[in-house]
C-alpha cells in the first residue's frame, strides 16, 4: 500500500469544508480496532489532516481502522474557543456512531489534536456552559476506550505561558475570559478515559515539561494516566510511521484496547 493511499470514504458531520472525517479500512486482515486520528498544527488553518495520510495508511495496513478528523481551525469560520474543541467532540461522535467502524475506539491526537482528543475525554466539555450543547452527553462516546496523546498540548495554561507556537493558545482563545481558559484546559479537567502520554525527550515544539505536568495533575478522580517519554524523539517523529516511534504509538493502541 503506497504512504499516501487514497481513504476508503468520508464521513460528513457538519457543514463546511472542516466537517469531514476520512476513513480507512483494512486492506486485510483487521484488529476490530478504531483509531480517530486528531492532527495537530497549534489549532491553526495553515495545517489539515492531510499530513496524517501516511499514518493513517500505515495504521490501517497494520489492521486498524482509521479515521482522520477534522476541524475548524483558528481563522476559519467556527474555528478559535470553543468552536474548535466542541466540533471535535462532535467529530469524535460522528466516529462512534458509524456501524461500520468497530469497537473500540482510540483517539489518537498528536500536539494540538492531543489536546483537542484529551479535553474531549475530560468532564469540563460536559458541565461547562461555555463549550455548547456539544459534549459526551450528546455524542456517542460509550465506544472512546482510550486517548493517545503524541506530544499533546495537554496543559493549556503552561502553554501559553512558555509562548509554544507563537502564541498560539493565546490565538485559540481569542478574548475569553479565565472561566474561558479554565473549561478549554485539560489539566484543569477531570479525565474520563484512560490515556497514555507519549512525548520526546528533545521536542522542541512542545517540550516534554507540557506533558509531564498534565501527568503530575491527575488525582485518584481521573481515569488512568500513563506518562512514557521517548529519548532521542522530536515533534514529528511521533507521526513518522517510518520512525521507531510508530511501535510505541502501537503498543499504546493495543495497550488501551488488548488489541
Amino acid at each position: 500500500m503506497p504512504a499516501d493511499a487514497s481513504p476508503t470514504r468520508t464521513i460528513r458531520y457538519a457543514a463546511g469544508e472542516a466537517g469531514v472525517v476520512d476513513v480507512w479500512s483494512p486492506p486485510g486482515s483487521a484488529l476490530g480496532v478504531t483509531v480517530a486520528l486528531v492532527h495537530g498544527g497549534f489549532w491553526r488553518a495553515a495545517y489539515d489532516r492531510h499530513h496524517l495520510a501516511p499514518l493513517a495508511t500505515a495504521l490501517a495496513r497494520d489492521g486498524f481502522h482509521v479515521a482522520s478528523v477534522e476541524y475548524p481551525r483558528v481563522g476559519m469560520p467556527g474555528g478559535g474557543w470553543p468552536g474548535t474543541c466542541t466540533s471535535v467532540v462532535a467529530a469524535l461522535g460522528a466516529v462512534g456512531e458509524d456501524p461500520d467502524l468497530p469497537d473500540p475506539v482510540v483517539a489518537v491526537g498528536h500536539s494540538a489534536g492531543g489536546h483537542l482528543a484529551t479535553w474531549a475525554a475530560s468532564a469540563t466539555t460536559g458541565n461547562c456552559a461555555v463549550a455548547g450543547d456539544i459534549s459526551p452527553a450528546t455524542a456517542d462516546f460509550s465506544r472512546l476506550t482510550g486517548v493517545v496523546a503524541l506530544a499533546g498540548v495537554v496543559d493549556l495554561g503552561l502553554a501559553a505561558r512558555l509562548g509554544l507556537g507563537g502564541g498560539a493558545p493565546q490565538a485559540l482563545m481569542g478574548d475569553a475570559d479565565e472561566a474561558g481558559w479554565v473549561a478549554a484546559d485539560p489539566a484543569r479537567s477531570r479525565l474520563t478515559a484512560p490515556t497514555v502520554l507519549l512525548t520526546g525527550d528533545v521536542d522542541e515544539d512542545v517540550p516534554h515539561v507540557v506533558s509531564e505536568s498534565y501527568a503530575a495533575s491527575r488525582t485518584l478522580a481521573d481515569a488512568p494516566c500513563e506518562l512514557r517519554l521517548l529519548p532521542g524523539l522530536g515533534h514529528m517523529d511521533l507521526v513518522d510511521p517510518g520512525h521507531t516511534a510508530y511501535a510505541e504509538l502501537v503498543r499504546a493502541v493495543r495497550d488501551l484496547t488488548s488489541a
